[in-house]
């Protein structure tokens, strides 16, 4: 007898994890994605291949299975279809709203710095060459232009010149997701450190995970560490203002609230209304980890407490190239990286094809410190290679 029916929209890495979670706890879980062979799908009870921007489909697939609860695991979704079927008493996990609001980077931001009063950085949207152009030159540089629809970070860069910001725009546009040619460009913050707030709205109340600090490239994130060290008044902003908004957005469920830290200041950057990337570290530093807490503010099951149970990281394995052929060597060299006191994991996330810098896996790895278990985290991933044939 399983508790309750989830049907997941997306069913990648973070999808995966998610299922894992629901099936220890008896869930009926159908993974939905437009590849066959995603991630979540080998680990569910059943699946269906559509895209999920695709509302017909949509519907026609929760029709069929009747799910407890949708969970939308990816940004590209028919959000319209989706707040249809939650005001016909279907339920979405956190809510529609969240959902809607965070699919573009313009609707999350507008609804946090102008309904909300969070603090931002200055930015502006722009539809054309022209209007990043203009707006650029009023934000001012250096700047970043990023598409208000991707995941990832792609389609974003650091814009150092006036004179690059039309190439931005372009690339943008070229790496956005839907069929929107928007973008934002907004101040280039010189700030301390990024982190990501894990919040999860419950039926008892908000909690929060301690802060993530993670790097990026290329607009991706590369490793992240958990606990990062923030000033306190700068962690006492971040939790007021991500309460602020998970509380705003309604819905129970996992928030990954980003944030630019500078000083004692939070700047709000992006919120994520599901598991965040940068918070798979907590399948080693913390129990539950993000997965199993999103799976019971989703199913209103109780969270006691939220244990640090030791310092991590998490560091990423990535492609070189695009292939349908290949392998990983080198697993038993990257675990023989742990030792007492600093152990090592890996999830392989069993991707059927390979791209350029796609992420594959991940080594996990704890530490003395978040340090030590960043660069024991880095040394388990470089062991991983992935042999192409």
């Amino acid at each position: 007898m399983h508790t309750a029916t989830l049907m997941l929209l997306g069913s990648g890495e973070l999808g995966r994890e998610f299922a894992i979670a629901a099936k220890r706890l008896g869930c009926r879980v159908i993974a939905c994605d437009r590849s066959e062979s995603a991630p979540a799908m080998q680990v569910a009870d059943a699946f269906e291949v559509f895209s999920m921007l695709d509302g017909k489909a949509l519907t026609a697939a929760v029709k069929k299975h009747k799910p407890d609860v949708i969970v939308p695991e990816i940004e590209a979704i028919d959000t319209d279809t989706l707040a249809k079927l939650e005001s016909d008493g279907w339920r979405v996990a956190p809510s529609a709203k969240a959902v809607q609001l965070t699919m573009n980077r313009d609707g999350i931001r507008e609804f946090a710095a102008r309904d909300l009063a969070l603090i931002t950085s200055r930015y502006k949207f722009a539809e054309s060459r022209e209007d990043a152009i203009a707006a650029a030159a009023e934000i001012g540089v250096p700047c970043v232009v990023k598409p208000v629809m991707s995941s990832s970070g792609k389609g974003q860069t650091t814009v150092k010149e006036a004179g690059d910001v039309g190439a931005a725009y372009d690339y943008a546009v070229a790496n956005m997701r839907g069929d929107r040619p928007r973008v934002i460009v907004e101040e280039f913050i010189e700030f301390d450190s990024e982190i990501t707030l894990l919040t999860v709205a419950t039926e008892a109340g908000v909690l929060f995970c301690a802060p993530i600090g993670h790097r990026q490239e290329a607009g991706d994130y590369r490793e992240s560490w958990q606990p990062a060290k923030i000033a306190d008044g700068a962690l006492l902003s971040a939790r007021r203002q991500a309460r602020k908004i998970v509380e705003a957005l309604r819905g129970y469920g996992i928030f990954g609230v980003e944030f630019f830290i500078k000083g004692d200041q939070a700047i709000f950057s992006e919120l994520s209304p599901r598991p965040h990337d940068t918070g798979m570290v907590t399948l080693i530093t913390q129990f539950p980890n993000e997965f199993e807490l999103h799976l019971r503010a989703v199913l209103k099951l109780p969270i006691p407490s939220i244990e640090l149970t030791r310092p991590g990281a998490s560091a990423v394995i990535l492609a070189s190239e695009e292939s349908e052929n290949f392998e990983f060597e080198g697993l038993a060299e990257a675990l023989a990286r742990g030792h007492p006191g600093a152990p090592v994991d890996l999830r392989i996330f069993c991707k059927p094809k390979t791209l350029k810098n796609r992420r594959m896996g991940i080594a996990l790895a704890g530490g003395t410190d978040a340090e030590d278990a960043v660069a024991t985290a880095k040394a388990a991933a470089a062991a991983v290679k992935i042999r192409y044939s």
